[in-house]
């Protein structure tokens, strides 16, 4: 056994070579505990547009609603379009919250294939937990660019998904490359 196969003296068991990435605030959802409905109360979606545009992975600001850079992408420009309400529902949307989602969507897109030129999208929501939804308690819709090629066996064999940009460039990105060539506006303090 070479040094690097020895098991570590310090600690119980032998390295089992995957990589981790540590969520402990995931353990709600294992344990059962419900996301709190209350806005502010730890929500993610409530937390990014209270930060300035960078800090807060922000993309674009509408109105009533915002995109977001995923923290956890599936593949590089993968955004969320998030209402800046506290709502957890798709049609508990106001009809002008519904009409800037989906007007957000469709220009994300448009930045998305001006900044990376993708061979299709995901899109997509999880309402509830029997249907995938990490955070229940804030309504968010998934747009992931899709390449062909894109998928490989380092999820499956690995434990390990392979991003070839950073959050930040892939947002720098997007940003220049946002219909109309407006850059989103600086977060007020």
């Amino acid at each position: 056994m070479t040094d690097a196969m020895q098991p570590d003296t310090e600690f119980a068991g032998t390295r089992d070579g995957f990589e981790r990435l540590w969520t402990p605030h995931r353990m709600a959802y294992v344990t059962g505990e419900r996301p709190s409905e209350n806005a502010g109360d730890g929500c993610p979606f409530c937390a990014a547009p209270a930060k300035d545009d960078e800090a807060g992975l922000i993309v674009h600001r509408g109105t009533s609603c915002y995109v977001v850079m995923n923290l956890f992408p599936y593949n590089p420009g993968h955004v969320l379009v998030c209402p800046y309400r506290h709502v957890s529902l798709y049609v508990d949307l106001t009809d002008e919250e519904t009409a800037e989602f989906a007007l957000l969507t469709k220009q994300v897109i448009a930045a998305i294939d001006t900044a990376s030129g993708p061979h299709g999208y995901n899109i997509g929501m999880n309402q509830g937990a029997v249907a995938g939804a990490g955070v229940q308690a804030h309504l968010h819709q998934h747009i992931v660019p899709r390449w062909g090629g894109d998928s490989n066996f380092l999820p499956v064999i690995g434990q390990t998904k392979a991003l070839p940009m950073l959050l930040e460039d892939v947002r720098s990105r997007l940003v220049a490359a946002w219909p109309g060539g407006a850059a989103a506006p600086a977060a007020e303090s």
